[in-house]
């Protein structure tokens, strides 16, 4: 596989709530978000399996939302991986690698959507292994300093490619 290419897209729909703080589904314009609250630390779970042709460099989350109602501010995201190795990982207990997080701003227009990335070497998504079951969180860390943003972020989609070599 060429690097930089998709491995995985998740839409709002594709999400599974955590035990509690789950981000809301809404739609805009006939479009299905996760509104991820202001005020409260809010999450969201993806589940998949990696793809055979991943090339081990690493993987780059691409993050498309927009906020419900701000034209300014910064919304702070994070986000981890969870590996599922054969045999070893017990699931009746999360076991999420170190999250990272990207603090982007808000679109200047309502409506307009927001690309975020975060970069995560192999080691930083748990040492996952092409064609092995893993999870991810993403969490919009509402109560951080740096989430200066009024109002719902609304999560449209997810993305997962493969880093380039390095």
């Amino acid at each position: 596989m060429s690097q930089g290419h998709t491995l995985l897209v998740w839409t709002a729909e594709a999400a599974r709530p955590p035990a509690a703080n789950f981000a809301t589904f809404d739609q805009r314009n006939s479009h299905n978000v996760l509104d991820f609250d202001a005020a409260t630390a809010e999450s969201a779970y993806f589940g998949s399996i990696l793809p055979r042709n991943y090339d081990s460099y690493g993987i780059v989350a691409t993050l498309v939302w927009m906020a419900t109602t701000a034209t300014s501010g910064n919304v702070k995201w994070e986000m981890a991986f969870e590996r599922h190795q054969d045999e070893v990982d017990d699931l009746d207990s999360d076991g999420f690698a170190t999250a990272k997080s990207v603090t982007a701003a808000a679109p200047t227009t309502s409506g307009a959507t927001q690309y975020s990335e975060i970069s995560f070497s192999n080691s930083e998504i748990d040492g996952l292994l092409k064609g092995e079951s893993f999870r991810i969180f993403v969490r919009r860390a509402a109560t951080d300093a740096a989430d200066t943003m009024t109002g719902d972020a609304e999560l449209l989609r997810v993305e997962l490619r493969e880093a380039l070599a390095p």
